[in-house]
């Protein structure tokens, strides 16, 4: 065979090769190939516990609930708050408060002097552990405040282990940098002891005192790493709800239920009090659904004790689009939280570092939250992370002031339309997909849904379409 036909049959033989069915194949995606290193994976690892599927929660300020400012006293709000709704009581801290640089006369929260002791302006560890009996026995569920970022001056553990801290370039102890928090000093997760004394602490609580879970201030400044393993160590005791005061993907995997929503927050403030375009608010119902984890659970809320600013009869935070900015964070993925006072309206800012009584004369929003929680525990499209329904955009003709949406889950619906503009709108809806009869929840009245169907909507005003 001469060189010509060598490379003559050395061509057919590539060219038969690349004719291979296996090879096809495997090019077009065949049913034979192995495709398990391309199956889509669960981003969020821990099991959310069976009853936070469709909860609420609520922040309570013990220091200004009632005139005494004790666990005892509060107890007697218990019946009213389930009866609106509430699922989860989120206790702020109730570990004593450092005295050494405090802040006002009484303190802050989060400045902590002993991480196993009661603070005693709220009672005593077995007026606590009554507390969550109580709790437990109205069926709901109790969650403390934990700040693991940092303790008071003169907790013991500044003398007995100043190495736990970080420290100035002079090597003295200093707040959490870049920060303004001269009543606290910063600890240094990098010391495996401190990590160690920190879990047990955290499971003390829940082993002594029977609680449920914790928000953790300030969640974000600690490595992940140590929630992780400080989440499988408590879920080893019982199953536990954890909630960051952080917004991020990477607290999900393996270490807390819950997130702030800030973004959302944000964004509603942007479009009610700083006449910004809807168009925010929509790119954060987008983000939420392509990009945050799906089984991950974000807090939704108006109000916090960080955004604890009010004005006249309405929130300055939101004026006169506060309850419709209300219904939206009840409506849309994610558990709405109520703070303490919320519910009654409220117009004035509570101090935080003084005695500063709520004042319960009248409860305005009491009714607004009662139907909206009560509709999130029937309603499996309102649901939390994978449990609920996914947010489906209803294009109408008024983008710029309407906001419309459907969530479906197992048969149930539920479509919210939102006038987010101080003007009058009749908007016309793309609802082909959602055809069918609905009630609308707060006025019981019927609504068939056809297709292209036209609705007049007062300014800040609202629908709940129900099925």
């Amino acid at each position: 065979m001469n060189s010509i036909h060598k490379i003559a049959a050395f061509a057919l033989l590539l060219f038969l090769c690349s004719c291979n069915p296996s090879d096809k194949n495997k090019k077009s995606g065949s049913n034979t190939e192995d495709l398990s290193r391309y199956q889509p994976k669960n981003y969020v690892e821990i099991k959310h516990p069976e009853w936070s599927k469709n909860a609420t929660i609520y922040e309570v300020n013990v220091r200004q609930f009632t005139p005494e400012g004790t666990f005892k006293a509060f107890e007697s709000h218990l019946p009213r708050l389930k009866a609106m709704g509430v699922d989860i009581i989120w206790l702020m801290p109730i570990n004593p408060i450092g005295v050494e640089k405090r802040k006002g006369t009484l303190g802050s929260y989060y400045s902590v002097k002993d991480y196993y002791g009661v603070n005693p302006e709220f009672g005593n560890l077995e007026d606590l552990k009554n507390l969550v009996k109580k709790i437990h026995g109205l069926g709901m569920h109790v969650i403390i405040d934990w700040v693991a970022n940092h303790s008071a001056w003169d907790n013991a553990l500044a003398k007995d282990h100043p190495d736990w801290y970080s420290k100035t370039p002079e090597g003295n102890f200093q707040p959490t940098p870049w920060y303004d928090w001269e009543d606290i000093i910063d600890f240094d997760y990098d010391k495996p002891q401190l990590r160690k004394y920190m879990t047990d602490a955290l499971k003390y609580w829940v082993k002594e005192a029977d609680i449920d879970g914790y928000r953790c201030d300030v969640a974000g400044f600690i490595p992940v790493d140590f929630w992780e393993n400080a989440r499988n160590e408590l879920d080893e005791i019982k199953p536990v709800f954890m909630l960051a005061e952080w917004e991020s993907r990477d607290l999900h995997k393996k270490a807390f239920d819950m997130t702030y929503s800030w973004t959302l927050w944000d964004k509603m403030h942007a479009v009610t009090t700083d006449h910004k375009s809807l168009g925010g608010l929509v790119e954060y119902m987008a983000h939420d659904v392509s990009t945050f984890p799906k089984d991950a659970y974000r807090m939704t809320f108006t109000e916090n004790h960080d955004k604890n600013s009010w004005e006249g009869n309405q929130y300055s935070n939101f004026g006169k689009g506060l309850e419709a900015s209300m219904v939206l964070a009840c409506t849309v993925n994610g558990m709405p939280l109520v703070y303490s006072g919320q519910e009654a309206g409220l117009n004035r800012s509570l101090q935080f570092f003084e005695k500063d009584l709520i004042e319960w004369a009248a409860h305005p929003f009491a009714g607004i939250y009662t139907k909206l929680f009560d509709l999130k525990h029937k309603n499996q499209a309102l649901w939390n992370g994978n449990y609920g329904g996914e947010m489906i955009r209803i294009f109408n003709d008024k983008p710029n002031q309407v906001l419309s949406f459907s969530r479906t889950k197992n048969g149930n619906q539920v479509i919210p339309i939102i006038n987010y503009s101080d003007k009058t709108v009749a908007v016309k809806l793309n609802s082909k997909y959602q055809k069918g009869t609905y009630k609308e929840l707060f006025s019981n009245v019927e609504y068939v849904l056809k297709g292209d169907d036209v609705i007049k909507l007062q300014p800040w005003k609202y629908l709940i379409l129900v099925k």
